[in-house]
């Protein structure tokens, strides 16, 4: 029986030949949001297949019109609310791990990311040697308005500039063809021949990387930028977004408004970020900025124990209050608390970035692998 959710359902599948696995969500109903038992059912398949000599690859993929749209947090907050936040603890050590395995993977993974990616579901795809993107991609990091921000601080903070602030701090969204722009995705193929990719892959099953790259080229597509695009904007985007608080960010985007620069971009920011968790923003702001100076390893050990922070109430109660209102009860407005930035105090950011007290607590105990990929071979991925 599933921790996070007690219907029997098939939540994963498992295809493929000897040689080419295929790895997909398969909750097409809840836009294939990451369950416990998903993450421990891919976990388990994973290492099988990199363990067995004859597979050569290991495919990727989502059922429905999402690829992932993160961690199932509305099941997370049932089971913490109903239990004990040790719940959410246990499923945050298993996303952790899985993240890890996926970015030491020994052998080639493609991600096929059609449609949503969200949250924990980017934490998972981003760090396949082969992200493959299409029309109907649409990535998007909203967690950090309720402070639930997991997975993302790495991959986040090696965007070009502060386009990582920018996506994590507002919840903007990248199409397909933004993705390739900015390093994100490695191949963008349109949707109609991603069956036909899928199939090459699984006939000719190559092993090495140039053998992979050469192969998806007979089907790469031509991404259209639009001119709207945050990656033509970078400019003011790293501007704005440089700011060394949330509050020199918010100030900076509302100077560009009274300068007379009424951008939507810059007016759909501010009220995003004005309708945000004031604990939150600050949170996701100290966490990217470490990032940048941290490895791969050290950005999952400092995300596990913030969100342990969060969902223990270390320092407020907003990740449930935003899941109440903005998740169960859609459409009201949450009660934060703090309920302004001034009122965050830089106390409370120490505290969370500091091991939890108490509740037996441990800090992420990643699992050793013989191949451990070090971060400029992560970055090489991203």
């Amino acid at each position: 029986m599933d921790l996070l959710d007690n219907r029997e359902v098939v939540q994963m599948a498992f295809q493929g030949n000897s040689t080419v696995k295929k790895v997909i969500l398969n909750r097409p109903h809840k836009l294939n949001a990451l369950t416990y038992e998903m993450l421990s059912q891919m976990m388990n398949r994973l290492k099988v297949y990199e363990n067995d000599s004859k597979v050569r690859l290991v495919i990727l993929k989502g059922t429905g019109r999402a690829f992932c749209a993160g961690g199932d947090v509305v099941a997370l907050y049932n089971f913490m609310t109903a239990g004990h936040w040790s719940f959410g603890a246990n499923f945050f050590k298993k996303f952790f791990n899985l993240e890890y395995l996926v970015a030491t993977y020994k052998k080639p993974l493609v991600a096929l990311i059609d449609g949503m990616v969200m949250g924990g579901g980017a934490g998972v795809s981003m760090l396949a040697r082969f992200k493959i993107v299409t029309e109907n991609t649409v990535l998007a990091m909203p967690a950090a308005a309720i402070g639930s921000y997991v997975g993302e601080t790495y991959f986040l903070s090696r965007l070009p500039g502060y386009l990582g602030e920018y996506l994590g701090l507002t919840g903007a969204r990248l199409d397909g063809a933004e993705m390739i722009a900015c390093g994100l995705a490695t191949h963008f193929v349109r949707s109609k021949d991603l069956q036909l990719l899928e199939n090459a892959l699984s006939e000719v099953a190559p092993s090495e990387t140039i053998e992979i790259s050469q192969l998806i080229s007979k089907f790469i597509g031509k991404p259209n930028l639009k001119q709207s695009s945050a990656i033509n904007r970078l400019e003011i985007v790293n501007k704005c977004f440089s700011g060394e608080t949330v509050e020199d960010i918010l100030l900076a985007l509302e100077k560009q408004i009274e300068s007379g620069r009424e951008e939507k971009w810059i007016v759909d920011a501010i009220n995003s970020m004005k309708s945000s968790t004031p604990t939150g923003l600050k949170l996701f702001l100290r966490s990217i900025r470490e990032g940048r100076r941290q490895n791969f390893e050290g950005c999952l050990l400092h995300e596990y124990t913030v969100i342990c922070h969060v969902i223990r109430r270390t320092i407020g109660n907003d990740f449930y209050e935003g899941v109440r209102a903005k998740l169960l009860e859609k459409g009201k407005k949450p009660e934060w608390r703090p309920s302004k930035l001034e009122l965050v105090e830089e106390e409370m950011m120490d505290r969370c970035f500091g091991r939890v007290d108490g509740d037996d607590w441990e800090p992420l105990q990643l699992l050793r692998r013989s191949n451990l990929v070090h971060d400029n071979n992560v970055a090489s991925k991203l």
